[in-house]
């Protein structure tokens, strides 16, 4: 396979905002038509789990007119690919075109397998006259293999600009439930890997298919957000305003803040790095998180 230029690559990256991810099947017409009107940051169309094998096919063939549709109000389009190699191909070659943002691979257990991936999206760009490495990749991290090699599939290749936990796929793996005290650790582990690596890290720790307890599944956003997570993968439509909410800051948060903010500017012109505000020293590491909270504000 050609060898991506990394710069080339590089070069078309940006980080997105994503806090919430709708997954559509892509085989279903009604819910391609009405995703735009869901509010969330992005679409996955899913040509894998959620849509039957003699169906497939023409999810594919129906793919450009359901990126153009999914797209009407600025999200961005993802579409999740299958895992075996023959039907990973046909989905390559369907979703490889203008208006896809990134890939969504399922089941990701290596570098190497991203790197394969991205040499084929690569020559497909090349031959279609798209931007070189502009369509970027999420990881899917799906059996307990995986979470050994989370480094390097990370930094497996300029494309990767997220990760995240599949749980129901995860705990089916080791045989156990998507509960709280199993799905905690490997979590973190995505999280940190991913922080490591300059990626968003995306999730909760709990069962995805949850969505009827709305209380409980605020709750568990809220404390995703607090562990440092960017913003959760939803399969209904209920979850998106839920997930909007939990990964955006509060006003509380937000003036805040701007008071942090203003108290360092005071201590600066004393000469000062560190600072009291409200009764708690307030330092460097305190003043970026009132930056990155201030900038997350201004993207909503």
């Amino acid at each position: 396979m050609i060898k991506d230029t990394f710069a080339a690559v590089e070069s078309a990256m940006s980080v997105p905002r994503w806090r919430s991810l709708l997954f559509v099947p892509a085989h279903v017409p009604r819910f391609v038509e009405t995703a735009h009107e869901r509010g969330a940051d992005g679409v996955i169309l899913d040509l894998e789990d959620s849509v039957p094998q003699d169906q497939k096919g023409e999810a594919r063939r129906q793919l450009p007119e359901s990126v153009a549709k999914v797209a009407r109000k600025g999200a961005s389009v993802l579409v999740r690919v299958n895992r075996g190699l023959r039907a990973l191909a046909a989905d390559l070659d369907a979703a490889v075109m203008a208006g896809v943002d990134a890939l969504v691979l399922p089941k990701t257990d290596s570098a190497e397998w991203i790197s394969e991936i991205a040499n084929a999206v690569s020559e497909f760009e090349r031959e279609r006259n798209l931007p070189l490495g502009r369509i970027q990749f999420l990881a899917q991290i799906e059996t307990p293999s995986a979470l050994q090699r989370l480094a390097a599939i990370a930094s497996a290749h300029p494309r990767m600009v997220a990760m995240a936990l599949g749980p129901e796929d995860f705990s089916a793996a080791v045989g156990g439930s998507p509960e709280f005290d199993l799905l905690l650790a490997p979590n973190l582990s995505v999280l940190f890997a991913a922080r490591a690596a300059g990626l968003l890290p995306l999730g909760f720790v709990g069962s995805i298919g949850e969505f009827s307890d709305t209380d409980k599944l605020r709750e568990a956003a809220a404390h995703a957000r607090r562990l440092g997570f960017a913003g959760a993968l939803a399969i209904h439509p209920t979850q998106v305003a839920i997930f909007n909410e939990a990964f955006s800051p509060s006003p509380q948060e937000l003036e805040w803040a701007h008071r942090v903010i203003a108290a360092e500017d005071d201590a600066a012109t004393r000469g000062l790095s560190a600072f009291s505000l409200d009764g708690k020293m307030a330092d460097p590491p305190v003043v970026r998180r009132a930056h990155e909270i201030l900038a997350l504000g201004s993207d909503n």
